[in-house]
């Protein structure tokens, strides 16, 4: 199993020192072995989370230009775009633009949103559900058309309507695709038709098991291997945070014997570099061994 950190708090410096403070992260990510840096794709810091919206909040396709900037080896992606923020012809750009600057290292991911207080703040349209699903899964095909070299041509859906697919420079190597959500009747179905890879939200052993099961089901019913599809689950690392990294092994154990490829820590409201160095740097070697 391999680590990756999840960028997305930028309260614990003022905004002239952040640019700093996200260079060291980076430089510590790759210096210790952790094989992922996201950050979220949002407008306004998640209430949801328990933070005000009024806490900062980086655009993250700038970000990510940084960290890939800063990096050789690390993958660097949204964790994860909504797909009413952006026209996905337009994303579909961003994506291959990222993966050339970061050369190959880019991770689309991408999911159905739901934070109806930003895009009221921003005048983004904020369809019904059903419809952001839908949106959703011409988003995919249209990301997939973009970086074909062999397809330029139109797209036609219920919700998109392109007169060309020309994406130029293409990507170095097609992004992967990662799909958020851990919904078992759409969600996981997109993530059997159309994902490299997907994060689910859940946590708990049991419940690991079951939506993997689902997304097998899916899989069998698209005519898919599951096997192709890159496991990851979110986590706060609270046993690195006391310092007790086989108890932090323990837990990720059930985890990477069920398939799971990956474990995204959650930053804590530290100096991310030192959190890095001084928690998560110890776990690396031992949870390379599951």
């Amino acid at each position: 199993m391999r680590i990756g950190a999840h960028l997305y708090r930028f309260d614990a410096t003022p905004p002239e020192g952040i640019r700093a403070a996200l260079g060291d992260a980076a430089s510590a990510a790759e210096e210790h072995g952790l094989t992922w840096l996201s950050v979220m794709d949002h407008y306004f810091q998640m209430e949801r989370a328990g933070f005000p919206a009024s806490d900062p909040m980086l655009e993250a396709y700038t970000t990510l230009g940084f960290l890939a900037a800063r990096t050789e080896t690390v993958q660097v992606g949204a964790l994860v775009t909504g797909v009413t923020y952006r026209y996905p012809a337009l994303l579909a750009k961003i994506g291959a633009t990222l993966d050339v600057l970061a050369g190959g290292r880019a991770t689309l991911g991408i999911g159905a949103a739901w934070y109806d207080r930003e895009h009221a703040a921003m005048g983004v349209p904020f369809p019904p559900l059903r419809e952001r699903f839908e949106m959703l899964e011409e988003a995919l095909r249209i990301c997939r058309q973009m970086w074909d070299p062999d397809d330029d041509g139109p797209f036609d859906g219920e919700h998109y309507h392109l007169a060309e697919t020309l994406c130029r420079p293409l990507p170095l190597s097609r992004p992967e695709i990662m799909v958020g959500g851990s919904g078992e009747r759409k969600t996981l179905r997109l993530v059997a038709q159309h994902a490299d890879a997907c994060n689910l939200f859940a946590y708990d052993p049991t419940e690991v098991a079951h939506k993997i099961d689902v997304l097998k089901g899916h899989c069998d019913d698209v005519g898919r291997d599951p096997a192709d599809i890159r496991i990851t689950v979110l986590s706060a690392g609270e046993p690195l945070l006391r310092g007790d990294v086989a108890a932090f092994v323990d837990e990720m154990r059930p985890l990477a014997a069920l398939g799971v490829e990956q474990v995204i820590l959650r930053i804590p409201e530290t100096s991310v570099a030192a959190w890095i160095r001084d928690a998560v740097a110890p776990a690396v070697a031992p949870l390379a061994d599951l």
